[in-house]
C-alpha cells in the first residue's frame, strides 16, 4: 500500500473470496475500490479502473458465478468461477492442453484436503456483448421465471471458455469438531455429510474429523447413470444381507456418493435402495451435493425412517436442509448468519453441538418426561378418590372436596412441583453426562417415557387413590371427639385432601435426584402453603358467603391428633411401596445411569483417561501410515444477492458513524 493510507480490511460472502484477493494483494494486485458501476485495482503500483456491465450470480444449479468487465483498454472480458465439472464443460478446443495438468493439480489440492475452484475467462467483442445484454435486460425484467431466463441467458455467454487455473483454499476445521463428531457417535447418533467438496476433499474431511475411522471398509459410488446406480447399490446392499454371520465387520462400512450418483439414487425406484445401504453403514458421505440434493436427502430420511433428524449448516446453502430437518440448528460465523436466521436453534461453533446434545438435550427429555409424568399422576391420584366417594353417595353428583379447594389444588398447592422439576432437575450432572456419551440413548430408546411408563405411573396413582380413601374412610369411620361431636363430611373431606396433598409432595420428593433452593420452595413450600392457607381461608372465605362448607371446621381438624395421625399414616403407607420399589430397582435391576449416579456420588476415579490415551497413540500411527495429510475445510457460496451487494456498495464514501 501507498505511503500514509491505513491497512485494506476486506468482507467476502465466503471465506474463498476473501482468501483470493488478500493472496492477490500480496502479489501486488492490490484490489483498492468498489463503486456502484466500476472497481479499482492497483496493478503494480498503477491504479486501473474496471468498469462492472453484467454479474451472473451463483445458485445450486450453475454452480458458477461470472461477471462481465470493461477493461481500462476497452476490451470486454467475462470471468468465471466456479466447481471444475461445470467449467471444463464449457471450455474451449483450444484450452485442452491445460486440462490434463489442471487436473492433475485438483487431484493433489483434494489430496491434501483443500478446497477447490477453477477460473476461465474469455474476449467478448462489441458486438455480441450488445445482442447479448439486450437479452440479459429482458430476461432480468421479465415478470414470469425470471431466475429460469437470467440461467438460460448466462448459459449463451458462458461458453468457449479459456482455462486460467484453479485454485485452492485451506479453510481448517473449527477446534473440537473431530472430538465432537466422535462423541456423538458413542451417543448412538447416526452423522451424514453433506457437502459440495470434490470426492477426495470430503473423504479426508471424514478422516480428518473421525468420522471415517482408517479401519472403515468405503463403499463408493461414482455412477454416470441411473441404471448402473441402481445397480451398484442393489450389488452392495445383497453383498451386506449375504454378509451377515461373517467375520465381516459390518460396523465399519462408510459409503461415499457424488452428485451426479445422488440424483438417480434419490429417484422413486431407486430411493429405497440408497436409503436401506446408508442406514447400514456406519457414516454417510454425500458429496459434490447442491443445496437442493442436501434438502432432498434430509426429506428422504424423514419420510421414510421414523428417525428424528438433526441438521447442521454454518453457510445459505444450507438453509433448505435446516428448514427441512425436524430440529435445524445454524452456526454463525465467518459464513454469514443466513442459517442462523432460518435454524431452531443457533450456536457460534460446532464444538458447542456436543453440550447441547448429550447435556442439555438429556436433560430436558428426563425432565419432561418426569414432569408429564408426574402432572398425571397427581391429578389421578385425586380425582379417583372422589370416583370412590361416588360409590357411597350413588352417583348423586355429591363431591368429596369442597370445591374452590378442588381448584386450588391444581392452581395453587401442587403447580410449582412440576415446574422445579421440569426446569431444575437433574439426574446426572454436566460433567457425567458429557464423559458418558452412551447415557444420550436412553432418550433414543424411550427409556423415561413410554407406554410402560405412563400406565404404571397410572396404576401407581390408582393405588394411591385406593389407600388413602379406603383406608382413610376406616380411620375416620367413627369420628366422634372427646366433647361428643362430630366433624361431618367436610372434616372428612379436608383430612382425606390433606392426606393426597401430602403423598403427592413424598411421591415428587422420592423422584427428585437435585434439589435446589427453588425445589424446597416447591415441595415442602407447597404444603406448608395448604396449612397456612385453610385456617385463613376457612376463616375469611365464609364472612363472603363464599366456601360456606369451612365455616367452623378448623378446631375440628388442626386441634383433633386422628388428622394429623391419619395423615402421617395414610401418606407413609403409600410411600412404602414407591421406596420399596425403587430401592429394588436401583439395587436389583440396575441400569446404565444408576452406575453413573453412584461413580458421580462417591467421585470414584475414572481409569478411561489411559484407554484414551493409547486409542489416540493407534489413531496417529494409523494416520502416519495413510501418508497423508487430514485436514478438514468449510467454505459456502452465497446463493443469489451476488450484483445486489456489489452494486449497494461504494468504498469511496464515508459510512455513517451512528451512535
Amino acid at each position: 500500500l501507498r505511503q500514509g493510507e491505513s491497512e485494506i480490511e476486506y468482507q467476502a460472502s465466503s471465506p474463498d473470496e476473501a482468501a483470493l484477493v488478500k493472496g492477490a494483494l500480496l502479489a501486488d494486485f492490490v484490489f483498492t475500490t468498489r463503486k456502484p458501476r466500476s472497481i479499482i485495482v492497483r496493478v503494480m503500483g498503477v491504479d486501473k479502473e474496471y468498469e462492472v456491465l453484467n454479474i451472473n450470480e451463483f445458485n445450486s444449479t450453475r454452480k458458477r458465478m461470472s461477471a462481465v468487465l470493461r477493461c481500462p483498454d476497452g476490451s470486454i472480458k467475462l470471468y468465471c468461477k466456479g466447481a471444475d465439472t461445470v467449467i471444463f464443460e464449457r471450455l474451449a478446443d483450444s484450452t485442452g492442453g491445460f486440462v490434463p495438468a489442471t487436473l492433475r493439480h485438483l487431484e493433489e489440492y483434494a489430496t491434501e484436503g483443500l478446497r477447490t475452484l477453477c477460473i476461465a475467462m474469455r474476449d467478448i467483442s462489441p458486438e455480441e456483448y450488445n445482442q447479448w445484454s439486450a437479452q440479459y435486460t429482458r430476461a432480468a425484467t421479465t415478470l414470469t421465471n425470471r431466475q429460469q431466463e437470467l440461467d438460460r441467458v448466462a448459459e449463451l455467454i458462458e461458453r468457449d471458455l479459456e482455462l486460467l487455473g484453479a485454485t485452492a483454499i485451506e479453510d481448517k476445521l473449527q477446534d473440537g469438531v473431530p472430538q465432537t463428531i466422535h462423541t456423538l457417535a458413542q451417543a448412538g447418533i447416526k452423522i451424514w455429510v453433506l457437502t459440495g467438496d470434490r470426492q477426495e476433499t470430503a473423504i479426508n474431511i471424514g478422516y480428518s474429523c473421525k468420522l471415517i475411522q482408517e479401519d472403515f471398509s468405503l463403499i463408493i459410488c461414482n455412477e454416470t447413470t441411473h441404471w448402473e446406480t441402481k445397480e451398484f447399490l442393489q450389488r452392495k446392499l445383497d453383498a451386506i444381507r449375504e454378509g451377515h454371520g461373517s467375520n465381516i465387520d459390518f460396523e465399519a462400512l462408510a459409503l461415499i456418493i457424488d452428485g451426479r450418483s445422488l440424483d438417480f439414487a434419490l429417484e422413486k425406484d431407486v430411493e429405497i435402495l440408497f436409503l436401506e445401504l446408508a442406514t447400514l453403514c456406519k457414516a454417510v458421505i454425500c458429496c459434490r451435493v447442491s443445496p437442493l440434493q442436501k434438502a432432498l436427502v434430509v426429506k428422504l430420511v424423514k419420510r421414510r425412517r421414523k428417525a428424528i433428524l438433526l441438521a447442521i449448516g454454518d453457510g445459505a446453502n444450507d438453509v433448505s436442509m435446516i428448514q427441512a430437518a425436524h430440529v435445524g440448528i445454524g452456526i454463525s460465523g465467518q459464513e454469514g448468519l443466513q442459517a442462523a436466521r432460518s435454524a431452531d436453534f443457533a450456536i457460534a461453533q460446532f464444538r458447542y453441538l456436543r453440550k447441547l446434545l448429550l447435556v442439555h438435550g438429556a436433560w430436558s427429555y428426563h425432565r419432561l418426561s418426569k414432569m408429564i409424568l408426574f402432572s398425571f399422576y397427581k391429578n389421578i391420584a385425586l380425582y379417583i378418590t372422589q370416583f370412590w366417594f361416588a360409590l357411597f353417595n350413588v352417583f348423586s353428583g355429591q363431591t368429596v372436596y369442597e370445591s374452590w379447594s378442588i381448584t386450588f389444588y391444581t392452581v395453587f398447592f401442587t403447580v410449582m412441583p412440576p415446574f422445579a422439576i421440569g426446569v431444575f432437575d437433574q439426574f446426572l450432572n454436566a460433567r457425567s453426562l458429557d464423559r458418558y456419551p452412551e447415557m444420550y440413548k436412553m432418550g433414543q430408546k424411550g427409556v423415561f417415557f413410554n407406554v410402560r411408563s405412563f400406565w404404571g405411573w397410572a396404576i401407581n396413582a390408582f393405588y394411591h387413590s385406593v389407600i388413602l380413601f379406603f383406608l382413610g374412610t376406616m380411620v375416620l369411620f367413627d369420628d366422634m371427639e372427646h366433647d361428643g361431636l362430630v366433624g361431618g363430611q367436610w372434616v372428612y373431606g379436608v383430612i382425606i385432601y390433606t392426606s393426597v396433598l401430602t403423598t403427592v409432595l413424598l411421591k415428587a420428593a422420592l423422584i427428585t435426584n437435585m434439589w435446589t433452593k427453588w425445589t424446597v420452595l416447591a415441595i415442602p413450600g407447597s404444603l406448608l402453603l395448604w396449612f397456612a392457607f385453610l385456617p385463613v381461608y376457612a376463616v375469611v372465605a365464609p364472612k363472603f358467603r363464599t366456601s360456606t362448607e369451612y365455616e367452623g371446621i378448623i378446631t375440628h381438624i388442626y386441634a383433633n391428633p386422628r388428622f394429623w395421625l391419619t395423615v402421617i399414616l395414610l401418606s407413609t403407607l403409600c410411600m412404602v411401596r414407591d421406596y420399596g420399589y425403587k430401592y429394588l430397582k436401583r439395587m436389583y435391576f440396575t441400569k446404565a445411569y444408576h452406575i453413573v449416579q453412584e461413580i458421580q456420588k462417591f467421585n470414584i476415579p475414572d481409569y478411561r483417561p489411559r484407554m484414551e490415551r493409547f486409542k489416540k497413540a493407534v489413531h496417529k500411527v494409523r494416520l502416519l501410515q495413510r501418508l497423508r495429510r487430514t485436514r478438514g475445510y468449510a467454505f459456502s457460496q452465497n446463493e443469489g444477492g451476488q450484483e445486489k451487494i456489489i452494486r449497494a456498495y461504494d468504498t469511496t464514501m464515508q459510512k455513517p458513524s451512528g451512535y
